[in-house]
């Protein structure tokens, strides 16, 4: 095997992999017993949609999905802070 002919389906075994990461986090996200559990679901929910971003930019061989997806890791970063800050003082700004 080659290196082109591997690719394809390391991207299809990372990509299956993320749909379930996706699902379980989904599934935190519903049944998490307190909202920490519920801020962390969705904080991995973002890393999750960066690593989807980046597998596509991979397999569609552009650099505009790297940029898109440094883009919603500084937002996603920002959210969870909020939250945290949020959750912990009971405001975000003081």
């Amino acid at each position: 095997m080659t290196a082109t002919s591997i690719l394809p389906i390391a991207l299809d075994i990372a990509t299956a992999s993320l749909a379930l990461c996706f699902l379980l986090c989904a599934w935190r996200l519903v049944r998490g017993p307190q909202a920490v559990d519920r801020v962390l679901a969705v904080d991995t929910l973002y890393l999750n949609a960066v690593a989807l971003i980046v597998l596509l930019g991979i397999r569609w061989h552009t650099a505009l999905l790297f940029e898109a997806a440094l883009i919603v890791a500084m937002l996603g970063f920002a959210s969870t802070v909020a939250l945290a800050r949020y959750l912990s003082r009971g405001d975000v700004i003081e």
